[in-house]
């Protein structure tokens, strides 16, 4: 069995290494969800974007031209992606930490 969570430890240990190497290739970024709104809603007329987020418990809402729309698409979808790979590398870690705890306790 204490081979079965060795292979367990370095597969881990080897995950957590390459969520790293993708952190470090991540580019800009920012938090938020984007909307097209209507200044006529009824006839859909006269769209603008929003871009809403909160940050530091604080809750901001800015317009976004359309020139810089696919920038801003980008950049959320790369703060998606940077919160995936870290929730993932919590978890890794507990799971690593608890293997190593069993392991300590089984080894007295």
């Amino acid at each position: 069995m204490l081979d079965m969570k060795y292979k367990t430890l370095t597969q881990i240990e080897k995950r957590i290494e390459k969520i790293k190497q993708e952190l470090l290739s991540t580019g800009q970024m920012r938090p938020g969800s984007l909307t097209c709104q209507y200044r006529n809603p009824k006839e859909k007329i006269g769209p603008f974007y929003q871009l809403s987020y909160t940050h530091k418990m604080k809750s901001c809402t800015e317009y976004v031209r359309p020139e810089f729309l696919a920038q801003i698409r980008k950049q959320i979808s790369q703060y998606k992606r940077f919160k995936e790979l870290v929730e993932e590398w919590i978890e890794l870690g507990i799971q690593h930490s608890k293997i190593q705890i069993d392991r300590a306790k089984k080894d007295k």
